[in-house]
């Protein structure tokens, strides 16, 4: 059970990344479409039905749960507008919150239109680069992504602690669902969970209408390791230590450092003494 200083907190941050695009059957469309204007395919469109109800089972608790709400985010792309559509159709009116628009979680800038050879020799320079800090030529790096989903991660904290979400905080149960894209998800994820850069090189993104789940465990801290099991966290590409990281959120007090998690202190430093005394050069009077 959550304690109840934490329950003006969404219980559930729902990130899914949209349907089978025509862009991901067939990567010449982006030759002749806006990326923003790729729509989903027939089964992108099923895909996003399926989500809509498996969502409605998780937000409710499997219909254990009453005084469930849930609050829209969505990319301005057609394909996310189009996925968020289908997921509504396993919604009450009375149960969505509201809906908002949100540029700053929209897929990362390739460019204008694509050229598929030369995109394809493009993405292959990115793997010898690396792909957070590679800038696609007229486009974005993930690195770009992640300060304006930084931005976006702002004004939401300041809508969750200003009660902008809620029309009854006092009972309602919030559940936030972000619509966006692979690579904005790993981003959002990344910066939510202070993810390193090298951390990162490693991540997958989800299927088609995947969704990753950041529940609110007791101790007002939100884990991935509460609704998916640690062989879904290997699949998206947690290490070890990022899963160990996750289970321990499930039950930390907010606001506590997990200090046990290598990349906190290891991953930076060669060697740390263990005491002041042990340290080298340094001698007692």
């Amino acid at each position: 059970m959550v304690h109840p200083q934490y329950k003006y907190l969404p219980k559930r941050i729902i990130l899914v990344r949209h349907g089978e695009s025509q862009g991901n059957l067939d990567g010449s469309a982006y030759t002749t479409t806006p990326d923003y204007k790729i729509p989903l395919t027939p089964q992108g469109l099923r895909q996003a039905r399926a989500a809509g109800e498996k969502i409605r089972c998780v937000v409710s608790d499997y219909g254990n749960s009453l005084n469930w709400k849930v609050y829209f985010y969505v990319s301005p792309y057609e394909r996310t507008r189009s996925t968020l559509r289908e997921i509504g159709r396993s919604f009450s009116r009375k149960r969505i919150i509201g809906v908002r628009e949100e540029c700053r979680v929209r897929e990362q800038d390739f460019g204008n239109f694509q050229v598929e050879e030369g995109m394809k020799v493009i993405k292959e320079t990115r793997e010898r680069f690396g792909r957070f800090f590679f800038r696609f030529p007229e486009g974005e790096s993930a690195a770009d992504v992640f300060d304006r989903v930084s931005g976006f991660l702002e004004s939401l904290w300041r809508d969750i602690h200003m009660s902008r979400l809620h029309h009854d905080s006092s009972s309602d149960e919030l559940n936030l669902v972000i619509i966006s894209h692979g690579l904005t998800s790993r981003v959002f994820l990344m910066k939510w969970f202070k993810w390193t850069v090298e951390q990162f090189e490693y991540l997958y993104n989800p299927c088609n209408c995947e969704f990753q789940v950041m529940q609110l465990g007791s101790g007002g801290e939100y884990s991935l390791a509460i609704y998916h099991s640690e062989e879904e966290l290997q699949q998206w590409g947690l290490s070890p230590e990022m899963i160990a990281d996750q289970k321990w959120r499930a039950n930390a007090n907010r606001g506590d450092w997990n200090e046990r998690c290598p990349w906190y202190l290891d991953a930076f430093f060669d060697h740390l003494a263990d005491s002041d005394d042990s340290a080298d050069g340094e001698t007692g009077d």
